[in-house]
């Protein structure tokens, strides 16, 4: 540890693990005393391309010694050629750069109350899921429908409502003309990993249609090929108005994106704005991430080792009681465990035993390693795995 400067120096606003991790690489990291990890955490699905990519290192190394901010006054080639690469290879459209996932969610927040204004006055409630989480800023907080992140922050904003995840019903009793959009993340990830069903977001998108409403998808986690396709929802042939990336996007420098269909572009100078969103150093390092991810060699692999790590889970679902359910998709899995063990004291055994983990949701234990990861890493974190279930 660090000793007691971060109790003097830092708020008190993470429950964090008792270790101070100092370099890694690949899917390891070290701490203080020179411990390795296998870090099946990637820094909360960030790090995609594992700690001190190459190319990653390389591209940021270059672009600080050229720019490392400029602000939106002046065009810069790295937010133009990441813009371009991000909308090719998503819905299309235009782009709007912030920097994280809740300021992703705040633009695009505000896009659906512009939209739903223009045609109306009163067209401008936003639908979106209980047990869903977009963010801990005040537009973000509002749309996250789990009240224990709202309760300390009341009052919220007015016009949100929400509906049961994956209940088609639930989502048309909510839909009217006032609504201006419906959001919604393809795999809950703080509410436990949770796909929705195929249904569920056809109808999503067929009643947005229906009362001209925007579909947002929440793919700030989800997003840049965690599931084993760059985008989540292209698992289901259901495509959003507005898409929020975030998280991977960077590679760990922090980085945020919006991506506004035709439909849905609507801001004009004044209506938005970032002064550190888009910069040519994020820019930069997104441009590699995307770029090693839309080469195909990369998500072809995640589609490979994930099949041998839903094996290799699917094995403990069924030989011990204590695993509930095993459920995500691609690199997004969480792994739900019964009341006789909590699951952030599974994860802090797990890391006593050499692997970072997380937890979501009421008591799931949620993995999300580094895109880079093989076969080897997989049995030797099931392996660890299966030592804190042994007990």
């Amino acid at each position: 540890m660090t000793g007691q400067a971060e109790k003097v120096y830092l708020m008190h606003t993470y429950k964090r693990f008792p270790i101070t991790i100092k370099h890694g690489k690949g899917a390891r990291v070290w701490d203080e005393d020179g411990r390795c990890y296998l870090d099946f955490a990637a820094g909360i699905a960030v790090n995609v391309l594992g700690h001190n990519h190459p190319k990653l290192v390389n591209a940021i190394k270059s672009q600080a010694e050229r720019t490392i901010h400029v602000s939106n006054l002046y065009w810069t080639e790295p937010q133009i050629t990441l813009a371009k690469l991000l909308s090719t290879h998503s819905i299309g459209g235009k782009v709007f750069f912030a920097n994280s996932g809740t300021e992703a969610n705040e633009a695009a927040l505000k896009i659906a109350r512009k939209f739903g204004r223009s045609q109306d006055e009163n067209k401008y409630r936003v639908i979106s899921a209980h047990n869903s989480f977009h963010g801990r800023t005040y537009g973000a907080l509002t749309a996250t429908g789990q009240p224990k992140y709202q309760k300390p922050f009341e009052p919220l904003l007015e016009g949100f409502d929400y509906i049961e995840y994956n209940n088609v019903e639930s989502l048309e009793s909510k839909m009217s003309p006032d609504v201006c959009a419906v959001i919604l993340e393809p795999i809950q990830g703080e509410g436990g990993i949770v796909p929705a069903r195929r249904e569920f977001l056809e109808a999503a998108r067929r009643l947005c249609d229906k009362y001209d409403a925007l579909l947002i998808f929440d793919e700030v986690q989800t997003g840049m090929g965690r599931t084993g396709k760059l985008f989540a929802h292209q698992h289901y042939d259901v495509t959003p108005d507005i898409l929020t990336v975030a998280k991977g996007l960077g590679g760990g420098v922090p980085i945020g994106a919006v991506v506004a269909n035709e439909r849905a572009d609507v801001l004009e100078p004044g209506d938005h704005g970032s002064t550190f969103g888009g910069n040519p150093l994020a820019c930069a390092a997104g441009i590699v991430v995307l770029e090693e991810l839309t080469s195909g060699a990369l998500l072809r692999r995640v589609q490979e080792v994930s099949h041998h790590l839903w094996e290799r889970l699917k094995e403990l679902e069924e030989t011990y009681e204590t695993v509930v359910e095993v459920r995500g998709a691609g690199l997004m899995v969480g792994m739900e465990l019964n009341e006789s063990f909590n699951a952030l004291e599974f994860a802090t055994r797990a890391l006593e035993n050499g692997l970072l983990v997380t937890v979501s949701g009421k008591n799931t234990v949620r993995l999300l390693p580094p895109l880079i990861i093989d076969e080897t890493d997989v049995d030797e974190a099931v392996e660890i795995l299966e030592k804190v279930l042994r007990g």
